[in-house]
């Protein structure tokens, strides 16, 4: 949950950033103008999370990841802001004793020169709990008027995307529509943070994406005028374990497709689990059953949840994943392994076989594990090629996605 309110807190911080530069950045130097200006050189804006708060001093971890002191000078203006602003409009003062930490915040003033420490003339809070409720917000928002799935189809002239959905073992294709509002973001080839996810244009998404769109659906479903579009090109692969790379955090994996190797980052986005061996068999005797050469759907044909981590991250469908039933679906399945311990790869070995979803990866063929599903033998058994189809690309580490969301 921390890392999400930080994610979700970072993605609202910059659109407040945004907006107040869109206003020539006003706003922000209300608090001096009674003030001689100073240069602008010697204006810094520091954006990160409290991490501890001692009188007038504040510990801030910015999102670069390092830690600066921040130490408000006398009559430095505090202004706490509801999470989605985008301006000091509805801003309401608050005192310091007020502020907690795990709030986010922009401060503003003189950086030392070591880059240590900051004298700060102003501070714009938003409140932890402020941007959790939020982030519950857009969770149901994504769940209740959000469709996922592979992308078949694209018609940039009408603004017409065509995805194939799948549930309950029935593919149905539905038409997103698009138009001047909507908002469209793409992930970056080899990231699985949505805060990383870029304006696009709809000419960007090709068939074979994953993509989620949440909007107003027709009475029949078939079709969702979307206020926002996230899209992202992803890969599965399934094979065996050749080699682990526990210092540079890389496994290279045989895929049983291309038989070819490959080689896969995990980062601490990447969400490793190992399937226990009861549940590894129920998940293979559902695919076995299910038809007699493959999984429900087509390989591939899965909704798309993007990343919690990362931003707006879609609850899961409603299931019991922990009830002992085999799962129903990649949406069941996938909050099942968000209740399941991480694994790492010290629990990995050579020659076993993985199930992953990857970023597309870079020019050299390397990619960054999204999910990567350990203990998957029985399922590869029953359905070699079509087992990935299980997975969710956007995992909830993982809108989204830890989908996040996306």
């Amino acid at each position: 949950m921390v890392r999400n309110c930080r994610s979700t807190g970072a993605r609202l911080m910059v659109a407040l950033i945004c907006g107040l530069a869109l206003q020539g950045g006003g706003v922000l130097l209300r608090a001096q103008e009674s003030q001689p200006s100073a240069p602008q050189a010697a204006v810094t804006r520091s954006l990160g999370t409290v991490k501890a708060i001692s009188g007038k001093s504040i510990t801030l971890t910015t999102d670069a990841g390092s830690d600066i002191s921040v130490l408000l000078q006398d009559g430095a203006r505090l202004l706490r802001v509801e999470p989605g602003e985008k301006d000091l409009k509805n801003a309401a003062p608050f005192e310091l004793q007020d502020l907690q930490p795990g709030d986010r915040v922009l401060v503003r003033g003189k950086m030392a020169d070591d880059g240590k420490s900051l004298l700060a003339a102003s501070l714009i809070a938003m409140k932890k709990m402020d941007i959790a409720q939020k982030q519950a917000h857009e969770r149901e928002e994504w769940q209740r008027r959000g469709v996922g799935g592979l992308v078949s189809a694209v018609d940039p002239s009408s603004g017409t995307i065509t995805i194939t959905t799948t549930a309950a073992g029935t593919s149905k294709d539905v038409a997103i529509r698009a138009s001047k509002n909507t908002v469209l973001r793409r992930y970056s080839p080899n990231s699985i943070k949505f805060d990383e996810a870029k304006a696009a244009p709809i000419g960007e998404i090709k068939a074979g994406d994953q993509l989620r769109a949440r909007g107003t659906r027709s009475a029949d479903g078939s079709e969702l005028t979307a206020d926002e579009v996230v899209s992202g090109s992803f890969r599965n692969i399934a094979g065996t374990i050749a080699s682990i790379d526990s210092s540079a955090g890389t496994i290279t994996v045989m895929d049983l497709t291309s038989k070819k190797s490959v080689v896969i980052k995990v980062t601490g986005e990447s969400q490793l689990r190992k399937l226990p061996p009861p549940m590894a068999q129920r998940i293979a005797a559902r695919l076995k059953g299910s038809s007699g050469d493959g999984p429900p759907a087509a390989a591939g044909q899965r909704p798309a949840e993007p990343s919690a981590t990362n931003g707006i991250a879609p609850t899961h469908s409603a299931g019991r994943p922990d009830s002992g039933q085999p799962a129903q679906g990649p949406s069941d399945l996938q909050q099942a392994l968000s209740r399941m311990p991480a694994a790492s790869l010290s629990d990995l070995n050579k020659g076993d076989a993985v199930m992953i979803v990857a970023t597309s990866g870079t020019q050299d063929g390397g990619a960054t594990a999204i999910t990567l599903l350990a203990g998957v033998e029985p399922i590869l058994e029953a359905s070699p090629n079509g087992g990935q189809s299980i997975l969710s690309p956007w995992s909830l580490s993982s809108p989204g996605g830890d989908p996040g969301t996306p």
